[in-house]
């Protein structure tokens, strides 16, 4: 039975599965993305959140806490200085697994886990993109009187005209076309 049982603890040691998970969090940390089974991503799921949320707090005693965990200083650099200032809004949920099939030589379940906010085709900022008029020949019905400026309407001037001369009509004459010849 699994009474109390909490993580997954991989078939392997304490301190195996220890320096199995800190070597796949710097490696995340680092590539941003790494291929693993899918007990692995859960494992290191619960392992590098927390450290996510403690680099949120750039002190000294956090900086520790964490090198006490992952114990290389260029992934705590990194952490601290490039994925935390780009996480500081989210309140949890840093990463993410996407399952991608099974393995070919045992047929393990394989994901990629990754740090949500690099992923550049989920996390893209859509931009309001103005859709291209078209004249057509209506005048367009209730769209374009609110898109027209309001114009104050004007009353036309009643005026009178003069009667016109009656001009006899004159023929115009029809002129033959004229060839040019060429001089030789």
């Amino acid at each position: 039975m699994r009474h109390k049982k909490k993580f997954n603890h991989l078939n392997r040691t304490s301190s195996h599965r220890h320096a199995l998970l800190s070597n796949m969090a710097v490696s995340l940390i680092m590539h941003k993305r790494i291929t693993t089974t899918v007990a692995k991503a859960k494992a290191l799921r619960m392992y590098v959140e927390p450290l996510i949320t403690k680099s949120k707090t750039d002190e000294m005693h956090s900086r520790r806490v964490v090198f006490s965990y992952l114990g290389q200083k260029e992934a705590i650099n990194e952490l601290f200085r490039e994925i935390a200032p780009k996480i500081a809004n989210r309140p949890g949920g840093y990463t993410r697994i996407l399952r991608i099939g099974n393995r070919v030589g045992d047929n393990a379940e394989m994901c990629i886990i990754e740090l949500v906010d690099y992923n550049e085709t989920y996390t893209e900022v859509k931009k309001e993109v103005k859709k291209p008029t078209r004249r057509r020949r209506s005048g367009g019905g209730a769209k374009s009187a609110e898109t027209k400026p309001a114009v104050a309407e004007v009353k036309p001037e009643v005026v009178e005209e003069a009667p016109k001369e009656e001009v006899p009509a004159v023929e115009e004459e029809v002129a033959a076309p004229v060839v040019e010849e060429k001089a030789e």
